[in-house]
């Protein structure tokens, strides 16, 4: 699970590191650097995925025991944690006034599941991405340039749209692929 974070953030790092970045894409062009850039992102979260599954099955560390309502807080935070990453690409006021609904959905994720989850593996997991989105959301501050084409901002009709979208993909990660891959049931969990 560590390397797989080491990895993962390495790589989303490189964004960050605007003259490295350059460099690498004169090496390697731009699609080389897209396809190197989704496999080592990939490679990263395969990692991420198999460690923390193995860390769960076989050396668990309880570190504090959550009381079963902040387990209840983390799915009422995730609603509005999907909802602004669905928003970071359809485009409208939530993303305006949010500047950066991407990190603000991944930070209020990591934070939500900080809360519901004692173990020393969670810690560190969720610990890493609410760190790394702080990091990053600094970074953005200071960049000159805003790294990637603009998407056109729309009206609150792509707020409705990311809503509801945002609630569909909610769903589907609460019932169907939280239980399934991560193998906890949101309800009742």
């Amino acid at each position: 699970m560590i390397l797989g974070l080491i990895v993962f953030f390495g790589v989303h790092t490189l964004t960050i590191q605007r003259k490295l970045r350059a460099e690498v894409i004169a090496a390697t062009g731009e699609g080389g650097y897209k396809i190197g850039y989704a496999l080592a992102s990939f490679a990263g979260l395969a990692l991420i995925i198999w460690g923390f599954a193995k860390y769960r099955a076989t050396g668990w560390i309880d570190v504090w025991t959550p009381p079963t309502a902040l387990k209840h807080i983390t799915v009422a935070l995730m609603l509005p944690a999907v909802i602004m990453v669905v928003a970071s690409y359809i485009r409208g006021r939530i993303y305006t006034t949010l500047k950066h609904p991407m990190l603000t959905g991944i930070k209020l994720w990591a934070a939500a599941h900080l809360l519901a989850n004692g173990d020393l593996g969670s810690i560190i997991l969720f610990g890493s991405f609410l760190a790394w989105a702080v990091y990053d959301r600094i970074s953005l501050k200071s960049r000159s340039d805003a790294g990637a084409p603009p998407i056109p901002v729309g009206g609150p009709g792509n707020d409705l749209i990311a809503i509801a979208v945002g609630t569909v993909a909610y769903l589907a990660l609460a019932f169907a692929f939280h239980p399934a891959v991560i193998g906890v049931p949101v309800i009742g969990a």
